[in-house]
């Protein structure tokens, strides 16, 4: 048994739906994993765009979810404060919480979404960005599970 992430809304490597895209509701998908190792002591997550034209391209950063917790709902609230001692930070639209898959037209775009393992929580306040969190996270990563889907226009 290893680390897995996983969501129902799209197979790996599938199409992302409307409804999680800037073409849709926005929302963020349903994610959930299992065999997270037994040190985990709370999950960051980060989803981006390697494929955006002006280099990686950061939809999503939340962090502190608890390390009891095994799944993400569906439309994740976009507020700094998510529950539970998880925090969001700011996307690379300049916002708080999921920002969705919103590429320029022409060949579909590969979206990650990682989820982080970590041997601690960290302090870091809501709305800091994806470099704060990597800095915060050097050295605590446990172990690394992934999903990626698709999206073009």
């Amino acid at each position: 048994m290893s680390f897995a992430l996983k969501t129902t809304a799209f197979t790996d490597g599938g199409a992302i739906p409307k409804k999680h895209t800037c073409d849709g509701a926005d929302l963020s998908p349903a994610l959930n994993w299992n065999d997270a190792p037994a040190r985990t002591q709370s999950f960051a997550l980060i989803a981006d765009d390697p494929d955006a034209p002006v280099g990686t391209w950061t939809h999503w950063i939340i962090w502190n979810i608890p390390a009891s917790a095994t799944a993400l709902p569906e439309s994740m609230p976009k507020v700094g404060d998510a529950g539970d001692g998880a925090r969001q930070g700011r996307n690379d639209f300049k916002r708080i919480g999921y920002g969705g898959p919103c590429p320029p037209p022409g060949k579909p775009h590969r979206y990650f979404f990682r989820l982080y393992a970590l041997d601690a929580k960290l302090d870091l306040q809501a709305g800091a960005s994806r470099n704060d969190l990597e800095h915060a996270m050097k050295g605590h990563v446990l172990s690394q599970a992934q999903w990626m889907g698709t999206y073009g226009r």
